[in-house]
């Protein structure tokens, strides 16, 4: 099929699990031998990902602008995929006007009203409300496509059971991994403590923030001369001010290479309090042979029914223990890095999801006519979507008030 995939920005897998996500699907497409042309409204980077050097086409498109509606119509794509939510609130009714036909697509990289309730159920106490405004227009937008494809099993388990998406809308697709052909430093040959993600994405401040604050100062007590070293793309200025010598806090910048930079480490720290989707820091960890310890946020839909090798702990004091216990000793080291190349083989498998993304993507094209009659949701949706008989209304009484 030829398809058109819109992204919220240029793919960076250099500085974010979500670039990596948007690379995973592209080289999904052209390995497949189908037709792709990637568009965003964003400005490339220094950082961005030449996808015209990789035989995809590519193209700077404007929002709010009805020039979009006869540019994709001369495209005449097949199949659509939307990068987030609100790309498709933007692009979404322009492709259905301009190319009814063409199947329409989600790719969530996380759920965003899970991970915005969790951050403020941390933040101000009290029940998870998933019932959020992110909700409200996240699910909509789920509703609206033909297809969704989750990256977390257990966001699935919450659209399906708190929203009541039916099954058949929704698509299991996590990291797609390749693991390394070299063999792995071993437990003597590394040192220190890492950890790794974008300082763009909320959750991974406020990890960096508390494990200094609350978990270092244990870990450091009982290892006085390990160190932390913190890397992440588009550093703030307040990161820098937990840079300290003296307590072994190192803050790193960007990493260009963000296996190879985990890979030199003896432990990778993911103390996330709140987020969502799957966590390319742990990715990342099990392909550079690094145990992970992890909270329970940071490892959920990562190790499904694998064991991780150590245990998850939420609290500071706990967590800390368990990362002083991985780092000291080299039995329990070893089999945590060998559960986490065990998790990245049997649960991520590159060959095995490129594939099944694929084979899922024929499938929709091949029953789209009763999937779209089936979904009777996002038929209302589209159908009401600008409100029509309120804006009428309104219309109505401005011009009689005016008359």
């Amino acid at each position: 099929m030829k398809t058109l995939v819109i992204g919220k920005i240029w793919p960076e897998p250099v500085s974010s699990a979500a670039g990596t996500r948007t690379m995973n699907l592209l080289l999904a497409l052209q390995e497949a031998g189908w037709e792709t042309t990637f568009a965003t409204t964003a400005q490339a980077s220094e950082y961005s990902v030449d996808v015209e050097g990789m035989g995809i086409s590519s193209c700077r498109i404007a929002v709010n602008d009805s020039s979009f509606d006869g540019w994709v119509s001369d495209l005449g794509p097949d199949l659509v995929i939307f990068d987030r939510y609100m790309i498709e609130e933007q692009f979404g009714w322009r492709v259905e006007k301009a190319c009814p036909a063409a199947l329409r697509v989600l790719d969530t990289s996380d759920l965003h009203c899970l991970r915005e309730a969790r951050g403020v159920q941390l933040k101000q106490g009290g029940e998870l409300n998933l019932y959020n405004e992110v909700a409200l227009r996240e699910v909509a937008s789920i509703h609206r496509c033909d297809l969704t494809f989750m990256i977390s099993e257990f966001e699935m388990g919450v659209l399906q059971e708190v929203f009541q998406i039916p099954e058949r809308q929704l698509a299991y697709l996590p990291f797609m991994i390749d693991l390394l052909d070299a063999p792995l430093r071993g437990y003597e040959e590394r040192e220190h403590f890492v950890m790794i993600g974008s300082y763009m994405h909320e959750p991974n401040w406020d990890a960096v923030r508390w494990c200094c604050e609350s978990i270092w100062p244990a870990i450091r007590a009982a290892l006085p001369e390990a160190e932390l070293h913190v890397y992440g793309s588009y550093e703030p200025p307040k990161a820098r001010q937990l840079n300290n010598s003296k307590k072994g806090i190192v803050i790193s910048g960007r990493a260009e290479n963000a296996i190879e930079t985990v890979g030199q480490y003896r432990v990778n720290l993911a103390p996330l309090r709140f987020g969502a989707g799957q966590k390319g820091k742990l990715a990342d960890g099990f392909v550079a042979g690094t145990p992970g310890v992890a909270t329970p946020v940071a490892a959920e839909s990562m190790n499904g029914d694998i064991d991780w090798g150590c245990a998850i702990e939420s609290e500071s004091e706990a967590f800390a223990r368990v990362a002083v216990e991985v780092y000291s000793d080299s039995d329990v080291w070893t089999k945590v890095q060998r559960q986490g190349t065990l998790i990245a083989k049997e649960r991520f498998s590159a060959m095995k999801w490129k594939k099944a993304f694929v084979e899922r993507l024929d499938l929709l094209a091949k029953d789209a006519a009763v999937n779209r009659h089936r979904n009777f949701v996002g038929r209302m949706l589209r159908h009401h979507q600008h409100r029509s008989t309120e804006f009428m209304s309104r219309w109505i009484e401005a011009k009689n008030r005016i008359g």
